[in-house]
């Protein structure tokens, strides 16, 4: 079967034209002279922004000096100067590549960027259009020092902002920790910042789970976060106490801004991967799809008599007319592993079915039990299952070690029509959030808003930007920036950068321009009526390959 990839991204090539061209778009003009900034009750002499990824500028699946030349702190501080605000400095990366090393191996690599059919690393990219690659050079190792405004970590949890030495965790942190045993808010607090925004903290608590297909644990009840795994969701009452100290400590000299946590399975890393990719209509893999359907009705019918039985929703049938949807493991189900060998090992129609593959009806128990243990827990998707981003260029092509596998057993082309991922083979659970699996984040994040709200709403000092609400609207009906309508699909949405989940310059301009909408509010400055906010069109959705 043919390799299936970036499902359902064939248009977006001319989607991403349209949107990048913003000659197509004029800003209105003021039909009269806006008043002058006025800054309230805040202190912006000296911002401070502390945080993960978002308040980095990471974008397009990495860390570059471009990304964090319009990060949304970096956007704030040139509103700030206009209220009299300091000067406001980042831990530059040395490169636009998007990684970074340690001890000169790459911890993260390239950057994302466009490459016509969806998102593909920059080197893949440069080496597809025979252009040189520019190498990583941004080193680890090599301390910088801790005299930064931002300290937005990429990758640190709620707890990881207080928890002494983990700069030996964390790359991007051990290049501008004070000390082996410093802690991201301690060094924040020695810059003695006059104003600070917290930003998008529990974001990271819930998001490795969900971009690993809920393979990790969710730890709630379990207060000893040393305990936890990478891939693992942060107890509510861990990122309270995290979060607690981290308003506490901050809001005692100065006025800030928090945000509430998004519900990240609407971004389109979790979005843009149908269910049901496999088309047989489709003009390239549609003939081979089809051609296979027979052996998989056939396959899938011997494997339905146990289904039909025990649980009706699990029987799987494909379509020659319909999109088909992939085939699943769902760890939540019931194992029949047992039930599907015991029942087709004896039965003299399954030992004619492996025959036309050349096998003996003798080794009828042994296919039994292979299929058992493939099929055990399989079903077919539906709507209420989300696909991760990197799924699109799984579904569809031949798992090598499994085909190799089964070659000791089966003619090797037989082997490779048995190990066709999401069709012959259940795609493993790293690849689909199951519904059980959206519960477990989605209340994880209700309880982590619950309590940032709640520690907002007794500060007179803290004001929310309920980054979460924003989101929500963006992935619904689109969310109005300036001359544009900001959505969360991908890459043509506006918002949201090439790896689905981390903003574009453009998305945090808009996020920025909420900060200064929740500092208005809550401080008596008039950073929005008075023009003083990031302007769209002066911001990128996308950035060039060539970009150095």
């Amino acid at each position: 079967m043919k390799h299936i990839k970036y499902i359902l991204l064939s248009a977006v090539l001319i989607a991403f034209t349209a949107c990048s061209d913003d000659d197509d778009f004029s800003r209105t003009a003021e039909e009269e002279p806006l008043p002058a900034l006025t800054v309230g009750s805040a202190d912006f002499s000296n911002y401070v922004a502390i945080g993960a990824s978002f308040t980095a500028g990471f974008s397009d699946g990495g860390l570059f000096r471009a990304s964090q030349e319009r990060s949304f702190p970096q956007l704030l501080s040139e509103q700030f100067a206009v209220g009299g605000g300091g000067s406001f400095t980042q831990p530059l990366m040395d490169d636009n590549t998007g990684g970074i090393l340690v001890g000169g191996t790459p911890a993260s690599g390239y950057r994302l960027v466009f490459g016509g059919a969806g998102p593909v690393p920059l080197n893949t990219f440069l080496v597809s259009q025979g252009a040189p690659v520019p190498p990583i050079t941004t080193e680890a190792g090599n301390n910088i020092g801790s005299n930064f405004n931002n300290f937005g970590i990429p990758g640190a949890k709620s707890f990881h902002l207080v928890t002494p030495g983990y700069a030996a965790f964390n790359p991007f942190y051990t290049r501008i920790a004070s000390g082996t045993t410093s802690t991201v808010l301690a060094d924040a607090l020695a810059q003695n910042p006059t104003f600070f925004t917290l930003s998008e903290v529990g974001g990271n608590d819930v998001l490795s789970y969900a971009t690993s297909g809920g393979t990790g644990v969710d730890q709630t009840g379990n207060f000893d976060p040393l305990t936890y795994g990478n891939n693992d969701i942060t107890d509510p009452n861990v990122f309270a106490q995290s979060f607690t100290a981290l308003v506490t400590a901050l809001s005692q000299d100065a006025k800030g801004v928090v945000t509430t946590v998004p519900d990240i399975t609407s971004l389109s890393h979790f979005t843009t991967v149908p269910f049901n990719p496999l088309d047989p209509n489709d003009e390239e893999t549609g003939p081979d799809l089809v051609a296979q359907i027979p052996l998989l009705n056939q396959l899938y019918g011997a494997l339905n008599q146990v289904f039909a039985v025990v649980d009706p929703s699990r029987v799987i049938t494909f379509s020659t007319t319909e999109t088909n949807p992939v085939v699943v493991k769902d760890e939540d189900l019931a194992d029949l592993s047992a039930v599907i060998a015991g029942a087709l090992g004896p039965d003299p129609a399954f030992a004619a079915f492996i025959g036309q593959f050349g096998l003996p009806a003798s080794q009828a128990p042994i296919v039994a039990g292979l299929l058992g243990a493939t099929y055990g827990q399989a079903r077919q998707a539906n709507a209420n299952d989300l696909f991760v981003l990197p799924s699109s260029s799984v579904i569809g092509t031949v798992n090598d070690d499994v085909a190799t596998a089964l070659g000791a057993l089966l003619p090797p082309p037989v082997a490779e029509q048995f190990s066709v991922e999401g069709v012959t083979l259940p795609l493993e659970d790293k690849w689909v959030l199951t519904p059980q699996e959206q519960m477990a984040i989605a209340t994880a994040t209700q309880a982590y808003n619950a309590t940032i709200i709640a520690i907002a709403d007794t500060n007179p000092n803290v004001a929310v930007a309920d980054l979460r609400a924003v989101l929500e609207q963006a992935s619904i009906s689109g969310y109005p920036y300036d001359d544009f309508t900001m959505t969360t699909d991908l890459v043509f949405g506006g918002l949201v950068s090439l790896d689905g989940i981390h903003l574009t310059s453009r998305g945090y301009g808009l996020m920025a321009r909420e900060f200064l909408v929740a500092i208005d509010e809550a401080f008596g400055s008039n950073f929005i009526a008075s023009g003083n906010t990031p302007v769209a069109n002066d911001l990128p959705t996308n950035f060039s390959p060539t970009l150095q």
